[in-house]
């Protein structure tokens, strides 16, 4: 099995990012994110999203909807073509959680723990894995757990991140850039 793995932000990265996405009806998928993927399991990664939830810290949704959505979302990659390895989320907010909820986490990035328990679960390696993330806790947590590559989607953060990334304009350009380094 593979021992590395191409960490995918959720919201801006796989799916438009909309605040608090929690409804089938309002997902819509980033262009490129299909042969994105596809791209990288043929190269051999393995598929993780990793995402932050504060919609239900906040009580927004619950853990439950989330993963109804995500169940919903893995069928629909699935139907094209697109196997997620795992689905990993923080559904904690130091400031803003509810009750259970309000605290910090090291799995809340920009801390690594949700790319640091991808690696023990699945034996992966970090030092050969990649990260595309559209904010700069994406970068931090990607570059805090030693991957060998981070990258930045435009769009989101307007005045760019600190740390170790590449910044690209579209799923596309990250998609050459795995098929031109492996």
């Amino acid at each position: 099995m593979s021992k590395r793995a191409l960490f995918l932000d959720r919201d801006g990265v796989v799916n438009v990012e909309i605040g608090y996405l929690h409804r089938i009806e309002d997902v819509r998928f980033v262009p490129g994110i299909f042969s994105l993927c596809r791209t990288a399991m043929r190269l051999g990664y393995r598929l993780m999203i990793v995402t932050n939830q504060a919609g239900i810290a906040r009580g927004y949704y619950t853990e439950a909807d989330f993963e109804s959505l995500m169940f919903w979302m893995r069928g629909e990659l699935r139907a094209q073509g697109v196997e997620l390895d795992a689905v990993y989320y923080c559904p904690y907010h130091p400031e803003h959680g509810v009750g259970e909820y309000k605290r910090e986490h090291e799995d809340r990035k920009p801390g690594p723990g949700m790319l640091k328990k991808a690696a023990q679960e699945f034996g992966l390696t970090l030092a050969e894995s990649v990260m595309v993330g559209d904010r700069c806790s994406d970068i931090a947590a990607a570059n805090a757990a030693g991957l060998r590559q981070a990258f930045l989607l435009v769009g989101t953060e307007e005045k760019g991140c600190q740390g170790d990334h590449i910044v690209v304009a579209d799923l596309a350009e990250m998609e050459r850039w795995l098929v031109e380094k492996g």
